[in-house]
């Protein structure tokens, strides 16, 4: 009976567990709603400020772009990790680990290389190992394009000021719930469109209203700032989109640990009814005899 009495407990903690995870993929499924929404309807403008940004510096004077394009010799990398405040959402965090680890063991190998965390998961591990100047654990819980405006412009400073040579950013594109893109996006110096593309640029006669310098005022902050914005916004789509994955995933699992411990049960039960009767039967031919 004991053997019983630890499957009927077993029993028990699995279905309590499959309740948490069906609860947990029900509120992510519901996050991931208004999240995807979100990077949905703002990458198009994105993509297309970032793009008209490229068509734009290939038709100005190094004057007036060399202040967020200047393309110097990189001996100071600074990689912008972007995880989540949380767990369970599979190998979201751990992908983005990955990756910065890969950037700063192999293409920025020898390097001086610093790190801003933008998620607490990430910083916990990473702190670790690599040199952390910052953490924001409160940008991922408070999203807002104002927030995000502070880091980007802290970010252009110490471009600007010569203090780091080419910034990066390293998280999660949502692609859909169950597909997320790691992705190493360089953030500064900008980087002006190659190839066939760039030719065919180069020959579009531009008017300026108002004049060059005060448009690359303007944009490129703003740009920078949409860039980091958008980039945030894609992790926080790819969480959600993660972790219902991860939780769909833990409640198939436990509702299979379930009924295969249920099945054990019943047939250790079985058994042991088995064993009574044959026992009663047992004593009945003894006494008989």
């Amino acid at each position: 009976m004991a053997n019983l009495k630890e499957i009927r407990s077993r029993i028990s903690s699995v279905s309590s567990t499959m309740q948490i995870t069906s609860a947990m993929k029900m509120v992510s499924a519901a996050k991931l709603k208004k999240a995807q929404d979100a990077i949905t309807a703002m990458r198009p403008y994105s993509e297309k400020l970032t793009e008209l940004l490229q068509n734009l510096s290939s038709t100005l004077d190094e004057d007036l772009t060399g202040k967020y394009a200047t393309q110097r010799a990189v001996n100071n990398v600074l990689i912008v990790s972007i995880t989540s405040n949380r767990g369970l959402a599979g190998a979201f965090n751990t992908n983005v680990i990955k990756e910065v680890r890969n950037l700063v063991q192999n293409q920025y190998s020898g390097k001086n290389v610093d790190l801003i965390t933008l998620g607490k998961k990430g910083n916990d591990i990473l702190k670790k190992e690599q040199n952390v100047i910052q953490n924001n654990n409160e940008i991922i819980e408070d999203l807002t394009f104002s927030n995000v405006s502070v880091i980007a412009e802290e970010l252009m400073k110490l471009f600007t000021e010569g203090t780091y040579d080419k910034i990066v950013l390293v998280y999660n594109s949502f692609k859909n719930a169950a597909t997320q893109i790691i992705m190493s996006e360089q953030f500064l110096p900008i980087s002006p469109k190659t190839s066939t593309e760039e030719v065919a640029t180069t020959e579009v006669p531009y008017i300026f209203e108002p004049s060059k310098a005060e448009i690359i005022e303007e944009l490129i902050p703003k740009s920078l700032k949409t860039q980091l914005f958008k980039a945030l916004r894609d992790s926080v789509a790819s969480e959600h989109g993660a972790r219902m994955t991860a939780m769909h995933k833990a409640t198939d699992n436990a509702t299979e640990l379930r009924d295969e411990l249920r099945l054990q049960y019943n047939k250790a039960r079985q058994a042991a009814i088995t064993n009574e009767i044959l026992e009663i039967v047992g004593g009945a031919e003894a006494l008989a005899g």
